[in-house]
């Protein structure tokens, strides 16, 4: 009897992480939470701060877990959001916080960016939607108030890669988290370290970009010994959204199809695009506000940042967990169409005291809770269909349908609202997106998947993917 292969995909996201194990069984992927954790961003002193420590004693708490279930992984893997990141000094220690994005250090630090490069410039070279929080703000942040953290590094990691660094000694960025640092060439998915040194960044504490399916190597000794086995790290797109759209639930057959679809990776953040073989680093791609991060098979996910589920979080944080998340969908459907929009990109939702003053300081009106989670559900189903609508323009093709994956794929009200007012075929499905596309990416790595074409037919045929009607 054939021994069964287990992969181990750590995913981690903005509120909790998990560890998730996965394995092939008559063609079809199985899924099994082993761990789940607590994550999110704490006040230091005034700074919002990743609390590194605690995360990666979780991490190796759930990789030991496994042993507990009797499903030893071969491989593993760690996917994490992206433009945070790690500084490490000549003995390898972390310099200074690991700020979060959330964090308000980047205000201003456009102006200082383009004092240097110009913002089409910017964008002509790398492709990447201007976000205020991406790393090239982040780093001129830190080269104006803490110029001595950048004098003493040695080492640039992201998030997921720094957890690799850990893990096993090895030192490399993985390629798509990369492309959210906006000082990734998008013709040559490699640095650009000329604009690094325009910057005034040093360029030689970036290492090597590394592709997902790459191998980085065995548990540190002392690690393994510890957690009782080892397993070989391999990187799935590390970028979470990277591995969800990996994910993709597209039928062998049904390219053809998919060629005219958009997928949206709902939660926190609404990620919408298309995958495209080639850049559109046009000034028109530019002021349409689309990016080019970077996909597996060196493919561009051409997607647009959508603040997401984000604001129904705050809302329901801010009433004190007192309502779920399918409560507070239905407050919003009994409320209906309450006329009021807001602009659900705007920074005043980034990271408000108070979400419903928020949103009712945005429409100027004092609304009830159910009516401000109505225009929260009519505001973000509004923004996916210009999104389609941009799009098909920017393409040049229609966009015929709509695939969504992830967290938010579980509301239907949403997603009733999208498919209404975007006029598209809405499909929904695959909750798990990142974690399976971690996986998949695995056994491509491990050459248990053939290809990209192979395991989206494999995720297709192995989760429910619904019309909504």
């Amino acid at each position: 009897m054939e021994q069964t292969t287990y992969y181990l995909a750590v995913d981690i996201g903005a509120s909790s992480g998990r560890h998730v194990l996965g394995w092939l069984e008559d063609g079809r992927l199985q899924l099994q939470e082993v761990y789940r954790f607590p994550n999110g961003v704490i006040d230091k002193g005034g700074t919002l701060c990743w609390d590194m420590e605690v995360l990666t004693a979780h991490v190796i708490k759930g990789i030991s877990r496994c042993a507990q279930v009797g499903k030893i992984p071969t491989y593993m893997g760690i996917d994490t959001w992206g433009c945070d990141f790690v500084l490490l000094d000549g003995e390898d220690a972390v310099i200074g916080q690991t700020v979060a994005y959330r964090d308000g250090r980047t205000v201003g630090m456009d102006r200082k960016v383009y004092e240097a490069v110009s913002e089409s410039e910017l964008y002509a070279r790398t492709g990447i939607q201007k976000l205020q929080f991406n790393t090239v703000y982040q780093l001129m942040a830190l080269r104006e108030q803490h110029p001595e953290q950048l004098a003493a590094a040695k080492t640039f990691l992201m998030i997921p890669d720094y957890l690799n660094f850990v893990l096993t000694g090895v030192k490399a960025v993985e390629y798509t988290d990369a492309t959210t640092t906006q000082l990734i060439d998008v013709h040559t998915g490699d640095w650009d370290r000329a604009l690094m040194q325009r910057l005034g960044y040093p360029a030689e504490i970036f290492p090597d970009i590394r592709m997902p399916g790459a191998v980085l190597g065995h548990l540190r000794e002392a690690l393994a010994a510890q957690i009782g086995f080892d397993v070989q790290v391999l990187l799935p797109p590390s970028h979470d959204t990277a591995s969800a759209v990996l994910a993709l639930p597209v039928a062998a057959g049904n390219e053809a199809e998919s060629a005219h679809a958009a997928y949206l990776s709902s939660g926190t953040w609404s990620l919408m695009g298309v995958e495209r073989m080639e850049p559109d680093a046009s000034e028109q791609s530019r002021l349409s506000n689309f990016t080019h991060e970077g996909g597996y098979d060196k493919r561009y996910r051409y997607l647009k940042n959508i603040m997401g589920l984000w604001m129904i979080q705050s809302v329901k944080r801010e009433c004190g967990d007192a309502y779920d998340f399918p409560t507070l969908s239905e407050m919003a459907r009994a409320a209906g169409d309450v006329g009021y929009r807001v602009n659900v990109n705007d920074d005043a939702f980034l990271a408000p005291r108070s979400m419903i003053d928020a949103v009712k300081e945005a429409c100027g009106a004092e609304l009830t809770l159910s009516e401000v989670l109505a225009v929260i559900y009519y505001s973000l189903a509004e923004a996916y269909r210009d999104t389609l609508d941009e799009l098909a323009l920017r393409t040049g093709h229609s966009i015929d349908a709509l695939y969504i994956i992830g967290g938010g794929s579980r509301d239907r009200y949403l997603n009733e609202l999208t498919a209404r007012i975007s006029g598209r075929t809405v499909y929904t499905g695959l909750v798990e997106a990142t974690s399976t596309g971690n996986l998949l990416c695995q056994m491509l790595g491990s050459g248990a998947i053939a290809n990209l074409e192979q395991a989206r037919d494999i995720s297709a045929r192995s989760f429910d993917v619904t019309r909504v009607i």
